[in-house]
């Protein structure tokens, strides 16, 4: 096999295996995804990394009329016993229901309505449009754990992980006194 001349193979990026381990460690997405992306992106991490979410958003948005009869209720009690919420996750399969980050961000989502008392699950729930405030909606507030991440992101990602439609159907908060 010819080999390239000398002053040519330094411009060609080579796409390492440590590379794409860490790339699928940050996103969980598959090796040859994670390869593609990291070629497209020069072997910048960053860029892959948001090049396979845009490429997961697509993916999500392709199965978002497929039905939701499975999944979980989640409850969350804070630690003072004053305020509580619940949320109804659901998806495609009992398969992918029983998960345990299924269930991670279903008590996840429980903790965020708890903590950040969202008032609406998005945008169409809101009668007045006017109402232009994110915190309300919980779909697009930031995540209590992580706020370089809202919501949808939580929910797209691991919609694109396990390739099942995966919805927040509704929530409840209580607290006490109110």
């Amino acid at each position: 096999m010819k080999q390239l001349p000398k002053n040519l193979r330094n411009n060609i990026l080579e796409i390492t295996t440590d590379m794409i381990k860490s790339l699928r460690e940050e996103t969980s997405a598959g090796v040859m995804d994670c390869k593609k992306a990291l070629e497209e992106a020069k072997g910048d991490l960053s860029t892959a990394i948001s090049l396979l979410r845009q490429k997961g958003i697509a993916n999500v948005a392709k199965k978002t009329d497929r039905a939701t009869n499975e999944g979980i209720i989640e409850s969350y009690i804070h630690g003072n016993s004053k305020v509580g919420a619940m949320v109804e996750l659901v998806c495609e399969t009992d398969f992918v229901a029983r998960m345990d980050e299924f269930k991670e961000l279903a008590h996840n989502l429980a903790m965020q309505v708890a903590a950040m008392n969202p008032q609406y699950l998005d945008e169409d729930e809101i009668e007045d449009k006017s109402t232009n405030d994110d915190e309300l909606l919980l779909m697009k507030q930031a995540f209590i754990k992580d706020s370089s991440k809202n919501i949808s992101d939580l929910v797209t990602d691991l919609a694109s992980k396990v390739g099942e439609n995966i919805k927040v159907r509704r929530f409840s908060r209580f607290e006490l006194g109110n």
